[in-house]
């Protein structure tokens, strides 16, 4: 198997619908460094903002927080696993520092594979998915400018297999953002 998965594309609404359908476990492998956003770039920027000025982090409050604890509430498991290089680029301080931070306060498990500038965990591909109940796997393609081109249903069972292999692999190496974030100042740079 080699390559990038081939499926069905869906628009938004669909994978939507994903979120409101899975009954157990929701899992995100990020393997982007910057992710280009309209609907996060005045939080970037207001970020970096604070940052200049010397203002502490904040954080807010999003939808996705809501939806994350409300699915908690109902038993369901929320898992994410970001292979980050070292050292971070601006927008991975912003994701860990506003984003993460947060996540993990409504429950997320949210974790971090730290790599060298230049390597790349063994077994982990250059990939960005979420695999929904072990069985459904959301394939997230971007440009190269970071923004996301399109969404796709891979129903392959191989493909399925592989990121079910992915997860576990990652999760295995992985450290929880908690114990991460020590390593950092409020706007993760490095102690």
């Amino acid at each position: 198997m080699t390559g990038i998965p081939n499926g069905r594309p869906i628009g938004w609404d669909e994978v939507e619908q994903l979120f409101v359908d899975f009954r157990f476990t929701a899992f995100r492998l990020e393997t982007l460094q910057t992710y280009g956003s309209e609907y996060e770039s005045e939080h970037f920027q207001n970020f970096i903002s604070e940052e200049q000025q010397g203002i502490p982090a904040s954080v807010g409050v999003t939808d996705w927080d809501a939806e994350v604890e409300a699915g908690i509430a109902a038993g369901r498991r929320y898992e994410r696993v970001h292979v980050v290089t070292e050292p971070l680029t601006d927008y991975v301080r912003f994701e860990c520092a506003w984003g993460y931070r947060r996540s993990i306060a409504s429950g997320e498990d949210v974790r971090i594979l730290p790599v060298t500038e230049g390597d790349w965990p063994d077994g982990l591909p250059h990939l960005d998915f979420w695999l929904f109940d072990s069985r459904q796997l959301l394939w997230m393609n971007f440009a190269e400018d970071s923004s996301l081109v399109s969404t796709e249903l891979v129903d392959d069972p191989e493909w399925i297999v592989a990121a079910n292999t992915w997860r576990d692999h990652a999760m295995q190496r992985s450290i929880p953002f908690v114990e991460y974030e020590t390593r950092f100042d409020t706007y993760m740079h490095p102690r």
